[in-house]
């Protein structure tokens, strides 16, 4: 079964109401595109509502999104569970994204460094660093390899919150975000 509203149903003229989760929606992407998660939290909330839905499924890739809308479903009691699907990748690890195909090939490869990054910093937690500080700069440091890419944020943060920590414990986010040419990309992984 397939549920499909009109942008009309979801958007009737004259539409005053939105939903805003104070704080988180700052956070990492919404410091970088301010009200966007408030058009995506309001989105999901009316879906949630018609739908009723016993599991809603979204992408760890969009990790921000996801701390936003647990927050939402939880401080309005919604009976959906959110369910975090895993990062789907390309062969050559760059994480899949609709806007991926906006990259030149030589942007393509450029790109892989944010997947780059996340790997590293995998390793790094993975021998034993737990220094928010020096997993950010080890990234910072892969990054300036590849001078093309403008970096918009590189954070170790709470995944419940998105607020910086200082020492990555299980279930710490490290999350990046990335200009190459005119296509912003993110990736992330979940440490410990």
């Amino acid at each position: 079964m397939v549920f499909a509203p009109a942008v009309e149903e979801l958007y009737p003229p004259g539409a005053a109401t939105f939903v805003e989760v104070a704080g988180l929606s700052d956070r990492l992407d919404g410091a970088s595109r301010p009200g966007h998660f408030c058009g995506v939290a309001t989105v999901v909330a009316k879906l949630l509502i018609a739908a009723e839905p016993d599991r809603a499924f979204f992408g760890q890739k969009d990790a921000a999104q996801v701390a936003v809308l647990r927050r939402m479903v939880a401080d309005l009691r919604f009976a959906t569970e959110i369910v975090v699907c895993p990062i789907v990748r390309e062969a050559d690890g760059l994480a899949l994204s609709s806007r991926n195909v906006y990259l030149s090939a030589k942007e393509h490869a450029q790109a892989l460094v944010l997947s780059r990054a996340i790997r590293l910093v995998e390793g790094l937690v993975a021998e034993g660093e737990r220094r928010g500080g020096v997993l950010i700069e080890a990234a910072r440091k892969l990054f300036a390899a590849e001078p093309s890419v403008r970096v918009d944020y590189i954070e170790v943060v709470d995944w419940a919150t998105l607020l910086p920590v200082e020492v990555a414990t299980p279930g710490t986010l490290f999350a990046v975000a990335a200009w190459v040419g005119v296509t912003r990309l993110i990736d992330n992984a979940i440490l410990g």
